[in-house]
């Protein structure tokens, strides 16, 4: 019996003979080795079962016939004398070579495709990693930004108050000025009984205005926030704040967040986070409770 071709073992060990046939004729012939690495490689390629437009002398396996000895004489004579005869038992061990090289490249092949997906899998994560810190690093500076205006309007508003003050000192000097040296000189009026002038103490007391209000936030895991605001700052402030200081939910994740008012119950809609506490009746001091917004 003759030993097997190239093409006849690759077809004995289970690939399909067009596969065979381009594999061969791709690597150049080179032998089973080189065509069963590119089997593999090639084995999910879309095309691999299409044929190859070239002649196939070589890439059976044998020598390109010619005409003159295309006859089923000419070929079995020349098989006869250029190839020795294989025993039973020494085809099923070539073959058993093989189906062990085959192996082999596939257990090579799952290998290189674990280290693949592992150093998949560690980009991901750096990915994930980098994502998480830019993600603090952006939340850090809206907190110091915020600080920021918080303190340059409280340094203006502080400001603001102090010309006032002043204002207020100068119109006491000049009109103590202006009529405390003459009062004594005038000649007092002929007092006439009539009603008595009511005193400055008799006024009604005016309502005083708040600068400045204080927040307690209740939080629905027990824990509470409490931060002063200016009487002027939205709604939309607090929220902000208690955004940034409630810390992480269980899961890592953020739920938006609804503010209600103690007493009288109140829930705080999207409008009202655009109006100034002191319009919604928090100043100077007042307690909200934060429920968790469903998104919608």
């Amino acid at each position: 019996m003759a030993e097997l071709t190239a093409l006849e073992s690759l077809i004995e060990m289970g690939f399909p003979r067009g596969r065979a046939e381009k594999a061969l004729a791709l690597t150049g012939n080179q032998g089973i080795e080189a065509a069963m690495d590119w089997l593999m490689e090639h084995e999910d390629d879309p095309d691999v079962d299409e044929p190859l437009a070239t002649p196939l002398g070589h890439v059976l396996g044998r020598e390109p016939t010619s005409p003159e000895q295309g006859g089923p004489e000419g070929t079995g004579s020349a098989a006869g004398e250029g190839k020795p005869v294989l025993s039973e038992e020494e085809r099923q061990e070539q073959t058993k070579r093989m189906l062990e090289l085959v192996a082999q490249k596939q257990r090579e092949r799952e290998e290189r495709e674990e280290r693949e997906a592992l150093e998949r899998e560690r980009q991901r994560r750096k990915q994930g990693q980098e994502l998480s810190a830019a993600r603090q690093r952006l939340q850090e500076d809206e907190m110091r930004r915020a600080a920021e205006e918080r303190r340059r309007e409280k340094a203006e508003e502080l400001a603001a108050r102090q010309r006032v003050r002043e204002k207020i000192e100068r119109d006491k000097a000049e009109r103590a000025k202006k009529y405390g040296g003459s009062v004594g000189s005038r000649p007092s009026p002929p007092t006439e009984p009539g009603p008595v002038p009511s005193s400055p103490s008799q006024e009604p007391p005016t309502k005083r205005e708040y600068d400045q209000c204080r927040i307690q936030v209740r939080l629905p895991d027990g824990t509470s926030l409490t931060q002063t605001f200016r009487a002027r700052e939205q709604l939309a402030a607090v929220r902000l704040y208690v955004e940034l200081h409630r810390g992480e939910e269980p899961g890592g994740g953020q739920d938006p967040v609804q503010l209600l008012s103690g007493f009288p119950r109140r829930a705080f809609s999207e409008a009202d986070m655009e109006r100034p506490l002191q319009e919604l009746g928090l100043v100077p001091s007042a307690v909200l409770i934060v429920a968790k917004k469903c998104p919608s």
